[in-house]
């Protein structure tokens, strides 16, 4: 014996070993995926590129297709005309691979029934194919099976016209199969064979679709991995079914009587069809994304008109639908946002009373104006009957332009990754060339209203400069501070997490108010504890809205000024004592003299009888100021920044405003809920 019959031989021995050692194990149709790749994975070797499976596959798809509307047509009298069956031409220079598809042939030759055969066959095969592609794997197996099903049925049609042919016909056993009396006893099993046929080759045709749009970047199409993944898999069971239909051909056209039951293999391959068409629809669909992705990066970086922009970001090419404009409650064009600035308010349909009152006045500001639009376009995965009620109810109270498409918009990604929307409300500014002035204006909408029109880079950091930043802040918080502030007085803004600091600290700066040196220098202090109402009980309402303003300046800042000053650092210091057990904010007017930890203020005013002397000398906010940076440096604090991440884009790095380190970066996961006790679903 020479070396390849060698080789030869020890691959069957150990294709019989296997299939028996799994079918004794399990059962095949109780076998796992995992055990299933165990054995095949043995069988495979690489892929022969240069092999054309593409002409293959158009021939053996057209012999099928014609092979399956035969039997439809003698068996069960449908008239389907061939013609209707889009042919597909193979390439001039294709060879069929002959002595390939007969040695194939040879594993469905008069095969008796039963999983285990089918099993040794189907792993036969594999390992003569062990250097293809899994697609051309199952085309050409399926190649094997066409010569001899698409002849078996062209003479079964030719036998009456064609002497030739109906001599064929008798060597083929096809008189057996179309005997009257048998032909109604199988009729059944003819057509659920045919059947099965159909679904193999749609199971073939999606494997082979996949593999073609492998070429696509794995990380623009994420669902093509889980499907390639599984191919394999979905090829041994495609295999399998054609071997087993081979066998059940041969007892058909027998005089004998052999069950051979195909519905568990008719369950298994409809059930990766189905499995298969959803993957496939998954990977066309990101596919989809993806090109609009790039599309759309491309529209965004040359000057055109905004409708344009517009269109290309909400629409399909062919589904381009008018919006409905707030104030009359009627459709319009989308041609009415031609020539102008626009305001697109992206959001989910989680948005509070709140998040759209902040953009009224804005409306009323320039609703006169003709340059300026505000357009709703709400952020939905999917749609429900559920969700479009919530829509509706939210609809009616914007007055502005509404995009009701009931279909994810095409520029979903786009949204996410080029503007960093994670679910929270944004406000994005394009002038009337399409081109993005300002990424998220909803910052500065909170914090400055319309002093801060038209929210882009130059108004900005003109409105944004001084150090009279918490002034917007605080000025939505309660109305007695905008009196404080315009009577230039000194103000302690605090609050935490513990109720017991809070009432200590409210305790000793109620002291340091009354001391007689701070009386007798006419310095006139106000406290105001954040979160708390005026009655003593928790004000959830003022505590989210303070911070909301607070973390919407720290954006504010990060996005529109590189460098680091010292506003940007107190404003970064306070937002990271938010979940602390306390801190407190010192100003004048509007003016920040100090902001600090709890632990640290409340030192330097328990300890006023050691600093109060300065008062007279210094003035009291340089008095204060100063010792609290001597405490500051005896007691250093570690910071912590905790910043929401659906807020838009976060810094990668962040220097910590204590000290020149650089912080390191933790994910957590809160539910604080500043913003009211939840309410109950009725």
């Amino acid at each position: 014996m020479n070396l390849v019959q060698n080789v030869v031989s020890k691959v069957t021995n150990t294709v019989t070993t296997t299939a028996q050692h799994l079918e004794g194990e399990l059962g095949l149709f109780t076998l796992s995926d995992h055990k299933i790749l165990e054995s095949i994975y043995a069988t495979h070797v690489h892929a022969d590129e240069s092999f054309d499976v593409d002409s293959l596959f158009s021939i053996v798809e057209n012999v099928i297709k014609r092979s399956t509307q035969i039997v439809d047509n003698i068996i069960q009298g449908t008239q389907v005309h061939v013609e209707t069956i889009d042919e597909k031409p193979p390439k001039s220079s294709f060879s069929s691979p002959l002595c390939t598809l007969k040695s194939i042939g040879c594993e469905f030759s008069c095969k008796p029934p039963g999983e285990e055969i089918a099993h040794k066959s189907t792993l036969s095969i594999l390992n003569k194919l062990s250097s293809y592609s899994w697609d051309a794997k199952a085309v050409l197996t399926l190649a094997a099976f066409a010569m001899e099903y698409g002849e078996f049925w062209q003479l079964a049609q030719l036998q009456h016209s064609d002497q030739l042919a109906k001599s064929l016909a008798i060597l083929k056993r096809v008189p057996v199969l179309l005997k009257p009396a048998d032909l109604q006893k199988r009729r059944q099993a003819i057509v659920e064979l045919n059947v099965l046929i159909k679904t193999t080759l749609q199971v073939i045709e999606i494997i082979f679709e996949l593999e073609k749009l492998s070429t696509y970047d794995p990380k623009d199409v994420p669902g093509l991995a889980v499907a390639m993944d599984h191919i394999p898999v979905d090829v041994f069971w495609a295999i399998i079914t054609i071997v087993a239909c081979a066998t059940k051909i041969t007892i058909l056209t027998s005089e004998e009587e052999k069950p051979h039951d195909l519905s568990p293999y008719a369950q298994k391959i409809h059930y990766i069809l189905n499995k298969l068409k959803i993957q496939l629809i998954i990977c066309k669909k990101q596919i989809e994304e993806a090109e609009t992705y790039k599309r759309l990066k491309k529209l965004f970086h040359t000057p055109t008109e905004v409708m344009e922009v517009f269109k290309a970001l909400i629409f399909s090419k062919d589904n381009v639908q008018p919006i409905i404009d707030g104030s009359t409650n009627k459709t319009v064009s989308i041609d009415i946002l031609r020539r102008k600035y626009v305001l697109l308010f992206i959001s989910s349909l989680d948005i509070s009373d709140d998040d759209i009152n902040v953009l009224k006045p804005i409306y009323e500001a320039t609703k006169k104006d003709n340059q300026y639009s505000i357009v709703w376009i709400p952020i939905v995965e999917q749609w429900t009957d559920e969700l479009k009620k919530k829509f509706d109810i939210l609809r009616v109270k914007m007055p502005w332009y509404v995009v009701q498409y009931f279909s994810p918009i095409v520029g979903i990604r786009f949204i996410k990754e080029e503007w960093y929307f994670k679910g929270k409300p944004s406000v994005v500014v394009m002038n009337p060339q399409g081109k993005v002035e300002n990424p998220n204006a909803l910052h500065v909408i909170r914090l400055w209203g319309i002093k801060a029109f038209p929210f882009n880079k130059t108004k900005i950091d003109i409105i944004s400069k001084g150090t009279n930043w918490i002034a917007p802040v605080v000025s939505n918080v309660d109305p007695t501070i905008t009196t404080w502030i315009k009577e230039d007085k000194y103000i302690f803004f605090y609050g935490g997490k513990d109720n017991d600091w809070i009432q200590q600290f409210t305790k000793k700066t109620q002291a340091l108010v009354n001391d007689p040196i701070i009386k007798e220098a006419k310095i006139h202090i106000e406290l105001f504890c954040v979160g708390k109402s005026s009655k003593g009980g928790e004000d959830l309402g003022i505590l989210g809205r303070f911070w909301t303003g607070i973390e919407s300046l720290f954006f504010t800042k990060f996005h529109h000024h590189h460098e680091v000053d010292t506003v940007t650092q107190e404003i970064q210091k306070l937002l990271s004592y938010k979940n602390e057990s306390g801190w407190a904010v010192l100003t004048k007017g509007s003016t920040v003299v100090v902001s600090g930890h709890g632990f640290t203020i409340l030192r330097v005013v328990d300890e006023l009888e050691k600093w109060k002397d300065q008062v007279k000398e210094k003035g009291f906010e340089n008095a204060f100021k100063e010792y609290h940076s001597k405490v500051v440096a005896v007691v250093r604090q570690c910071s912590r920044l905790d910043i929401p991440n659906e807020a838009g884009k976060v810094p990668e790095t962040m220097q910590c405003p204590e000290c020149p380190r650089v912080m390191e970066t933790f994910i957590s996961y809160k539910c604080c809920h500043t913003d009211g006790p939840l309410k109950a679903h009725h």
